[in-house]
């Protein structure tokens, strides 16, 4: 089996959920292509150990992310390639650019997968639906597209030293394209940087207001740890956005995170599941977190977290 991985870089660095997809691809027994694009792509094959061989494809055009010029890109390298399977993560770019490749290349697409391995010719996939709340199990003939969900594997994994050999693809002209990058924004962190903090307090929805911090605030000052939210508290106003972990805030890896009324959804799960330490309480005993928890406990937060900060206060 040869598989085709679409590898996400900014600023020069491969992305965590990249050496993520390189590591389901060396579980797989497969073997392993990196397809990288951009004005000078080739310049990341020594990050890329964990592939068999590099795939690049260099055009200006791709220095910046435009999913036009991208998803041309992907279509030309599945042309060249005819791989047996092309491997994306599930995020802004899997969803602009796969869809459009299944469509071309008349491959089936897969989606949302934490799990996957050939089974008789063909391969089976786990998927989580709704926030992880629902299980779905399918088989897909081969050669297919499929999506993996950030966290399906552990990026450290995929991460491996050397420099695999590169090849490369042309890219394919083109029509001029109606989007184009205007500028790029980043948050204002207001001097909060949880990727350097060793311990987090993460809230969930189930905080209920931003008037119901207090056992929170005096647990975190006990640990000397930084108070986080899920994307529902940020929504809700509830915390600043430099406060939020997941796909779309921080990704973090501190000693202990301690989550308290957070679900664990395969979102959040790509901002913290490579912690340390992980500790969860939640009263609905079926919540996702509790399957990558290392210690776990089905209660109420404001019963257990004032109880918790005594138990710190006296000791």
């Amino acid at each position: 089996m040869r598989v085709l991985v679409h590898v996400e870089h900014q600023a020069g660095a491969v992305s965590d959920t990249a050496f993520e997809l390189l590591a389901i691809a060396r579980n797989l027994g497969a073997e392993v292509e990196a397809l990288v694009m951009g004005a000078e792509p080739a310049t990341l094959a020594g990050q890329l150990g964990g592939a068999d061989s590099v795939i690049a494809i260099a055009d200006p055009v791709l220095k910046t992310y435009l999913p036009d010029a991208h998803g041309t890109a992907l279509q030309a390298a599945i042309q060249a390639r005819n791989p047996d399977l092309v491997l994306l993560s599930y995020g802004t770019a899997g969803l602009d650019i796969a869809p459009p490749a299944a469509l071309r290349s008349g491959l089936p697409l897969m989606c949302n997968a934490v799990a996957l391995h050939p089974e008789e010719g063909e391969l089976a996939v786990r998927s989580q639906l709704y926030g992880g709340k629902l299980e779905a199990r399918a088989r897909v003939p081969l050669p297919a597209i499929v999506m993996a969900m950030p966290g399906a594997a552990r990026a450290e994994d995929g991460r491996l030293s050397g420099t695999p050999p590169v090849e490369t693809v042309a890219m394919p002209s083109r029509s001029e394209a109606g989007v184009r990058l205007v500028e790029t924004l980043e948050p204002d962190t207001s001097g909060i940087d949880l990727t350097q903090a060793e311990r987090i307090v993460c809230v969930g929805r189930a905080i209920g207001g931003a008037d119901k911090f207090a056992p929170v605030e005096e647990l975190a000052r006990l640990l000397d740890a930084e108070i986080a939210g899920s994307r529902p508290v940020i929504d809700a106003g509830w915390l600043p956005k430099a406060r939020q972990v997941g796909k779309s805030g921080v990704t973090v890896k501190p000693r202990l995170y301690f989550m308290a009324g957070v679900s664990g959804a395969p979102e959040h799960l790509e901002g913290m599941g490579d912690s340390e330490l992980i500790v969860a309480i939640n009263t609905d005993e079926s919540a996702p977190i509790f399957a990558r928890a290392h210690y776990g406990a089905v209660c109420d937060m404001f019963d257990v977290l004032p109880k918790l900060a005594s138990r710190l206060r006296d000791s």
